[in-house]
């Protein structure tokens, strides 16, 4: 008995995956929940900006079609970041390339490489080739997300079948938002066989370290790619800056073949 529009003003108010769901009871029920008006409510508020950005032209006829898209990854900002919505429920995520992060020494070609790597959304990705102080920051402003969402910091990495020293030392990891700190520790788990110890599986080690408490390891993605996690915030109304990072600086021991893609910040 309602007006289609109402319906639509109605369904704007749930959610994406509430709408689709809507959208099957009839074809009256899918042509309101299939609105600009519903659409147009689940798109973040930035959404011009972020299709300006878009290093290839998006192409879409309504407001569900561009939703369907964002849903996909994209790359803005001269391919350095990479932006998506979650389907079920709109909210936003990045991932800050590599080039987007400070390295330290990442511009010397003794301690780092900068090179093409297939399988990954990057035109470029970070290999170390020896260092002995690994630093690695990142940031990222509340005001670009999603507003009061949990959201968890990963660094997505590979280690390449040099690799060595990675796990001599635990790293700090940290995420700081405003005046808060939040820090863990971390073992960036490698392929290096360690006949010295008492354990055969290098790997299931790490991970009863970090079952104990002792750490995070890094854990496998869709995509191909290792991820670990950094730390979580909470993004709420206010804007403010939040800075990443993952440092290994006490133990001064050489090592080598970590592969570093970005970091990813989606939602919890």
């Amino acid at each position: 008995m309602l007006p289609e529009d109402c319906v639509s003003t109605i369904l704007s108010n749930t959610s994406p995956l509430d709408a689709c769901w809507s959208s099957l009871v009839s074809s009256w029920f899918c042509s309101a929940a299939n609105s600009d008006t519903v659409w147009k409510r689940f798109l973040p508020s930035d959404y011009e900006g972020i299709v300006s950005r878009s290093v290839t032209p998006l192409k879409f006829s309504s407001k569900k079609e561009l939703f369907v898209c964002l849903c996909d990854p994209i790359l803005i900002d001269g391919g350095n970041k990479s932006f998506a919505l979650e389907k079920s429920t709109g909210l936003k995520s990045y991932i800050l390339s590599a080039r987007e992060l400070s390295i330290t020494w990442g511009n010397q070609p003794m301690y780092w490489s900068w090179k093409f790597m297939s399988g990954s959304r990057f035109s470029e990705v970070a290999e170390l080739r020896t260092i002995w102080w690994l630093e690695i920051h990142g940031k990222i402003r509340t005001q670009t997300l999603s507003a009061n969402t949990t959201y968890g910091a990963y660094l997505i990495m590979k280690i390449s079948h040099r690799a060595y020293g990675l796990d001599s030392m635990p790293s700090e990891v940290s995420i700081s938002i405003g005046d808060r700190v939040y820090t863990n520790t971390a073992y960036l788990s490698c392929r290096e066989q360690m006949e010295g110890l008492c354990y055969s599986n290098r790997t299931q080690m790490l991970r009863c370290r970090a079952a104990e408490g002792e750490g995070r390891v890094p854990c496998e993605r869709k995509d191909g790619w290792m991820e670990i996690e950094l730390g979580e915030f909470f993004s709420g109304e206010k804007d403010e800056e939040v800075k990443m990072s993952l440092m290994e600086v006490k133990g001064y021991q050489l090592k080598a073949g970590l592969i570093i893609e970005g970091i990813e910040v989606r939602p919890k």
